[in-house]
């Protein structure tokens, strides 16, 4: 089991814009290719991290899966433009995405 989080910081006064496009991007991409079966979460900076960080978890049971999310949202002419929609409010060269093994 693994965790892939994508990381990104809002530009400062954009944090709640950014929020909201994330959760927008999640009703209208992310219900297209089965993101409720990846238990997906937003979280923000709270302590210890930036303010402006937000961070997308998504959970899935094998690389495999995290490959085949990716082929599928790459296949969505509605991520693209989402992605762009999404730039004036983003801190250019902050996102990342970091994938991490779940121990239980």
């Amino acid at each position: 089991m693994f965790s892939a989080r994508w990381q990104i910081d809002a530009k400062f006064g954009h944090k709640q814009t950014v929020i909201d496009m994330m959760r927008k991007w999640e009703r209208e991409i992310g219900s297209q290719v089965g993101l409720a079966d990846l238990k997906f979460r937003l979280m923000t900076g709270s302590v210890g991290a930036r303010e402006a960080t937000i961070e997308a978890h998504h959970e899935v049971e094998s690389l495999a899966q995290l490959e085949e999310f990716f082929a599928k949202i790459a296949k969505i002419d509605a991520h693209a433009k989402w992605g762009k929609e999404l730039e004036p409010y983003v801190v250019s060269g902050t996102s990342v995405w970091q994938i991490l093994r779940i121990v239980e």
